[in-house]
């Protein structure tokens, strides 16, 4: 399967599972949408999403670098016999390369801002609604 494949199925995959729950927690009698979630956070499928940007990062790193050398050898072959298609193909491959550098760091900041989302939302959610809870518009919405 090609990387354009598997990126339309992830991302279809992930556009068609994401849902984000934000307000889950229990309902103490106020005011709420009619299902009492506005919007909602499927935790397993935030997982699903973080570990394919994992594996996609970690594929990249070495997928992403496996003609380096090579293109690398063939540029400098080629400008020493004088061809100019050898500093365009050394300006390519550079710009190849800062470009899966470039990936791979957003693949990475992806995987860890979902981890660490997934990790903290429960958190800030029990403070946000004991917060709520505690407050005048808690009393005016009663």
């Amino acid at each position: 399967m090609s990387f354009e494949e598997e990126w339309s199925a992830a991302r279809a995959t992930a556009t068609a599972n994401a849902s984000l729950r934000l307000d889950h927690a229990p309902p103490s009698g106020g005011a709420t949408g009619a299902t009492g979630a506005d919007l909602a956070l499927d935790q397993d499928h935030i997982g699903a999403i973080g570990s394919e940007a994992y594996r996609l990062h970690s594929r990249l790193q070495t997928d992403g670098r496996h003609a380096a050398t090579a293109s690398a050898e063939a540029a400098g072959a080629l400008a020493r016999e004088g061809f100019a298609s050898g500093a365009a193909l050394a300006r390519a491959n550079g710009r190849w390369e800062t470009q899966v550098k470039t990936l791979v760091a957003a693949c990475a900041q992806i995987s860890n801002g979902l981890d660490y989302s997934l990790s903290s939302h429960a958190k800030d959610e029990q403070r946000l609604y004991a917060e709520f809870t505690s407050s005048k518009i808690d009393e005016y919405l009663r």
